[in-house]
């Protein structure tokens, strides 16, 4: 009878310690099953969000290519422009007698050019659009409102350069007047009553006319990065002066920014001993890389333009604000690719009796290039696409003139897509406004493109 309840006993305890085994197998299982879950929906909702992210990247630059594509194409006309004499009749340009003082000639010359600009220029191009079509014959007046104004003085500069046009038949590209070029690309709804719209109804059926009959075409305007901008005449204004001003002042935070931040880095990192100061200085550059970009402006136009007395809306100011918003960018990468050089390769190389200067220089240095030069071209890239420290710097003027230096007064690429934005000729500047955003986005992704080239041909691996 013992042994039974024995046996029972031993029974009932295995039965208990197979089912604990069982019990806590089923926990691991459960376990195991959350925590697969949790990896499972961890997962969906980084994908999620990387699939968030591209739509909204993708829709960005789709809604920018949608508008912006179609504004490199802009409605113009080709025609045969002669240089009718009796149309200009100032004569032929001045020629400096052998005995005549210069201030003389240069009376006489004055005078020939008001002469020449007093020429019914309007006439000129009326006439050469009446001999691609004799049907517009009778509607000179009305023809003069399908250019932009700006035409007319393109054609006495040209003769101006080279009198000897005169009597000549050339083949000359006209840009339309903008308002034609809303109305004949759909940028207005042609439904409007007549007292909303920017055409008479007269211009507006000869525009019709002229497209219908293939004077009037859509082509490609290559004068966007070649014109400067324009207020009197907006058909003819461009981009040359904002891309010159933007270029000098890239070159200048090159030259200044760059080799000051990694300067700094390399000392902060390798050279400087660790102690208040430096701790304070670090704290500071940190700080510095968080302060917003517009009391940058603000310090520059206290410092540079305020106390120094730089000009005005001059790239070099712009370049030098720039390049103080710049540095912190430059400090902070450049130090973290110094720190990612393994310690072992500083180890070996004073092991072999190098130098600190030399360890940095000839072993660290070439190692951490790769990271330097990708936040550099960040940092510069980031610097192009800034326009609140640039506004307070005056760059926000219209200037129609292509800078030649980096004193002379300019605008940047970021500002004239702040001008345009807000110009009051919406239809037509809404598109132009994303054509330079494109042109902007390409300069920046070429710089970025730039960057990972060099990271590539650079790397090393060890």
């Amino acid at each position: 009878m013992s042994m039974n309840n024995s046996s029972a006993s031993t029974a009932l305890a295995d039965q208990s310690s197979v089912d604990k085994k069982q019990e806590r197998k089923q926990i691991i299982i459960d376990s195991l099953s959350k925590r697969h879950s949790k990896e499972k929906r961890f997962k969906l909702l980084g994908l999620f969000s990387v699939i968030t992210g591209l739509f909204f990247v993708a829709l960005l630059f789709g809604s920018i290519l949608y508008k912006g594509l179609p504004a490199f194409w802009q409605t113009s006309m080709t025609v045969p422009v002669y240089f009718d004499p009796k149309v200009i009749d100032a004569g032929a340009p001045p020629v400096k007698k052998q005995d005549e003082s210069p201030a003389i000639y240069q009376e006489r010359y004055v005078d020939w050019q008001t002469k020449m600009s007093m020429v019914d220029w309007d006439a000129v191009i009326t006439h050469a659009i009446v001999a691609k079509d004799k049907a517009l014959a009778g509607k000179e007046s009305d023809l003069a409102s399908i250019y932009t104004s700006s035409e007319t003085y393109r054609l006495r500069d040209m003769v101006f350069a080279d009198p000897s046009l005169v009597g000549q038949t050339v083949d000359l590209k006209f840009l339309a007047d903008a308002n034609v070029d809303v109305w004949l690309t759909g940028k207005i709804d042609r439904s409007l009553p007549d007292e909303q719209q920017q055409l008479s109804p007269e211009i507006r059926q000869l525009a019709d006319q002229m497209k219908a009959q293939g004077i009037l075409e859509n082509t490609f305007n290559f004068k966007i990065f070649t014109n400067t901008d324009s207020r009197s005449s907006p058909a003819s204004s461009g981009l040359a002066g904002a891309f010159m001003g933007s270029l000098f002042m890239m070159f200048i935070v090159i030259f200044i920014s760059i080799p000051i931040g990694v300067a700094s880095a390399i000392y902060l990192e390798e050279f400087a001993k660790k102690n208040l100061l430096t701790d304070i200085i670090e704290v500071n550059i940190n700080n510095l890389a968080a302060v917003p970009s517009i009391v940058f402006g603000l310090l520059g136009a206290a410092i540079f333009i305020g106390w120094m007395h730089l000009p005005l809306s001059a790239p070099l100011v712009g370049g030098l604000v720039l390049s103080l918003m710049t540095l912190p960018t430059v400090i902070i990468t450049t130090r973290a690719s110094l720190k990612a050089v393994p310690p072992s390769i500083r180890q070996a190389a004073q092991g072999l009796g190098a130098s600190n200067v030399q360890t940095v220089f000839h072993h660290v240095l070439p190692l951490a290039l790769p990271g330097i030069l990708t936040g550099a071209i960040i940092g510069v890239a980031q610097a192009l696409g800034e326009t609140a420290p640039l506004l307070l710097i005056g760059m926000s003027a219209f200037v129609a003139s292509v800078p030649t230096t980096p004193l002379d007064q300019s605008t940047a690429l970021p500002v004239q897509v702040f001008l345009w934005q807000g110009n009051e000729l919406r239809n037509f500047f809404e598109g132009r406004t994303a054509a330079a955003i494109i042109v902007l986005l390409a300069m920046m992704i070429g710089l970025n493109s730039l960057a990972i080239w060099l990271r590539k041909k650079f790397e090393v691996r060890w």
